[in-house]
């Protein structure tokens, strides 16, 4: 019996599905989470790669990532950090950090 994807998956696919939903649709380069505790919460530390065209609904996505709110099935987004922006003429890079806590 599944119990569904893993939260690394799960927020790599929500944060994919609202790239899509704002018209700028990016690309996973790379992903990785490892368990994280304090004190009082049980949760995971992300660190991923994006990369999309660029595109002033781009630009708009990656100012708003860090405010966003999403829906993580027995989760909660506690931080979302945008590490660095990389352009070219072709192509943006998007180094992202999350803290995700369970709900």
């Amino acid at each position: 019996m599944s119990r569904g994807p893993d939260i690394g998956t799960l927020l790599v696919r929500t944060i994919y599905r609202d790239s899509i939903a704002k018209k700028c649709p990016v690309e996973i380069m790379s992903s990785d989470w490892v368990r994280w505790a304090s004190a009082t919460f049980v949760g995971a530390r992300h660190a991923m790669t994006w990369t999309g065209s660029p595109s002033p609904a781009l630009d708009a996505w990656i100012a708003g990532l860090s405010d966003a709110q999403f829906d993580l099935r027995g989760h909660l987004l506690a931080d979302l950090t945008i590490r660095a922006v990389s352009r070219t003429a072709t192509s943006v890079g998007i180094e992202v950090e999350a803290l995700t806590v369970e709900a």
